[in-house]
């Protein structure tokens, strides 16, 4: 049979358009099917390069016996985590209240309105104590329902509820810099001293904590903590972690790096670039940004999400064996598939990233390969009336709206463009993106419509968490003049989650390193001259500064006009370095060497 997945965006989604599963994709159409029956929804949420999902579509869902099973009990739904993040983390926080081990693929039994009432993991086609068999799971869950509902609808209230009072934020002071200074030093008591990183297996890179460990605060109040991010990214620069092309994977099974998980993502080396050019590892910054380049940039322009931890070896999916070829054989072989959804927020990370390191390392190729992911995303992601969906393939867009990381994490990248190539139009269409998320609105239509909680974990994953993403969007936006209520709503965000970002500090680096930049006067640079490769250029890009624009007059006027006020009056003259603190400029100076290298 031929399910109604085959014409859905998502490449996760069309590779199970063959099941037996009568699958629906998310939507009003499963909602409405499973009241009309009056039966449970089955939501099974995965991703493309998950190894695990791939495992129990190849055990369960392509077994006829298992899918009449769920087609006679259940409406199945299949869900993209990528493209639905929201109705992920809304699950994932229901899944909670049932299972301990969280991750993919998730599946979760839910009322006719979507509630849930029972959810798992991973579960095999034959029992394995302690794991019962995935029919075994459907037969319990199909008996509790007919001959027990009135309890399952009662337990399915209930984690609404509890998670509704949950999201609930009680706003404190703005953390200090020695409370920030302790959130640092309280990561960096995980540190594993043995083989950098933090914590046991399986170990992670945790992108969003190195990078508040890197803040300029956190090195000068917090020296130590500073230190173990380049320790970690040293050691992992050097671990199996990395591949021989440049690329991270996911993470590493065992405790000293070794044994990965063989997918590779855009948020995490997006993010790692960010950490390798703070570092100064130029070799692992240079082997990142021709990653992304070679392999997850997609025909057009945009980067796609993934590359798969599976591919084909002598006629069998083999994970992993790939990646562990020497290099010079690869190329006899197929290359793991890329999961081409060019997701908005994703491609923010990278068009940062890009664009930060290739203005720092006179990478004009980097930067080019940026605005032309920028054009992509703007072009095809948004539509005629301005909105923001989550992805598009191919040049067909989702019909998945944008989150609020989605439009912060873009327009942050859109200000480091506008930064590396001094056009003002990016920053302009930044402000606008930014000025949408801190509006509100949107979200997914029926998590709403059906009365089923949002998650109230506003942590950092595998990347920013919302409010993160928003915040240091707006932080940006401030350092460039565009006005004081940008700080203001940076300071709102921060405000209401200062004491669960104290509390956890490790679950909250993105939020933390928000904080300092309040807490810091900021230092921003700007060069006015006809020559963005001459030496004031490149004397200005190796400061220690939290903005460094390099710029023409026309291109200075232009942002000043725009209502950038960092910029006002500087076009007015050429070859000049204008040192500002806290908005303050010194007198401008036209020698490389009277420009001051530290804070």
């Amino acid at each position: 049979m031929t399910n109604r997945l085959a014409d859905t965006l998502s490449p996760y989604l069309r590779a199970h358009a063959d099941n037996p599963v009568d699958w629906y994709p998310w939507g009003e159409e499963a909602f409405a099917e499973a009241r009309r029956r009056d039966v449970p929804l089955l939501i099974s949420i995965g991703y493309s390069t998950c190894h695990w999902c791939h495992v129990m579509a190849r055990e369960s869902f392509a077994d006829p016996q298992t899918a009449a099973i769920m087609n006679d009990g259940f409406v199945a739904v299949k869900v993209d985590r990528e493209e639905h993040p929201e109705v992920d983390a809304a699950y994932m926080a229901a899944a909670s209240a049932f299972t301990r081990n969280l991750g993919w693929p998730l599946t979760i039994f839910a009322t006719p309105r979507g509630r849930a009432f029972y959810a798992g993991t991973y579960w095999p086609p034959e029992p394995r104590p302690p794991m019962p068999s995935f029919r075994d799971v459907l037969a319990a869950v199909e008996e509790a329902w007919t001959q027990r509902r009135a309890q399952a609808e009662e337990s399915a209230d209930a984690v609404t509820d509890a998670l509704a009072r949950a999201a609930a934020s009680v706003p404190s002071d703005l953390p200090d810099e020695a409370a920030i200074a302790d959130a640092a030093g309280a990561i960096a008591a995980r540190e594993d001293r043995l083989f950098g990183g933090f914590g046991g297996a399986p170990k992670f890179p945790v992108a969003t904590t190195l990078r508040f460990l890197q803040d300029p605060l956190v090195r000068e109040h917090a020296p130590d903590a500073a230190a173990s991010a380049s320790r970690a990214l040293a050691a992992m620069s050097a671990s199996d972690l990395r591949d021989a092309d440049g690329g991270f994977f996911r993470y590493a099974t065992r405790r000293d790096w070794t044994v990965p998980h063989y997918e590779r993502m855009l948020t995490d080396n997006a993010q790692l670039l960010d950490v390798a050019t703070d570092a100064g590892d130029h070799d692992t910054a240079r082997g990142i940004a021709e990653f992304l380049l070679a392999v997850l940039r997609r025909v057009g322009g945009g980067f796609g999400a993934a590359q798969d931890s599976e591919s084909w070896i002598d006629g069998e999916r083999s994970e992993g064996g790939y990646y562990l070829r020497p290099v010079d054989e690869r190329a006899a072989l197929q290359p793991p598939e890329v999961d081409g959804k060019v997701i908005t927020g994703w491609n923010g990370l990278a068009i940062g990233a890009l664009a930060r390191a290739g203005a720092l390392r006179a990478e004009p190729t980097w930067i080019d390969a940026a605005a032309d992911a920028a054009d992509v995303v703007l072009r095809v992601n948004r539509g005629p009336d301005g909105t923001m969906v989550r992805a598009s393939l191919d040049g067909r867009a989702s019909t998945a709206v944008a989150t609020p990381a989605d439009r912060g994490l873009l327009a942050d990248g859109l200000f480091a463009l506008a930064l590396a190539t001094g056009e003002a139009s990016w920053a302009i269409t930044a402000r606008e993106l930014l000025d949408e998320a801190l509006e509100g609105g949107g979200g997914d239509p029926h998590l709403a419509a059906n009365a089923i909680a949002i998650s109230p974990d506003h942590t950092d994953g595998d990347l920013p968490s919302d409010a993160a993403a928003v915040a240091a969007a707006a932080l940006t936006a401030w350092r460039l003049g565009a006005g004081d209520r940008y700080r203001a709503a940076a300071e709102r965000t921060v405000r209401e989650r200062a004491a669960q970002s104290r509390e956890q500090p490790f679950a909250h680096g993105s939020l933390l390193r928000v904080a300092a930049g309040l807490v810091s006067p900021p230092r921003q640079v700007v060069v006015v001259t006809r020559d963005a490769g001459g030496e004031l250029a490149r004397a200005a890009r190796a400061v220690d500064a939290d903005v460094i624009a390099v710029v023409t007059s026309d291109q200075a006027d232009a942002l000043a006009a725009a209502g950038f006020e960092l910029f006002e009056g500087k076009g007015e003259s050429a070859e000049r370095a204008y040192d500002c603190r806290d908005f303050a400029c010194r007198l401008p100076v036209s020698e490389p060497a009277d420009l001051v290298s530290e804070r």
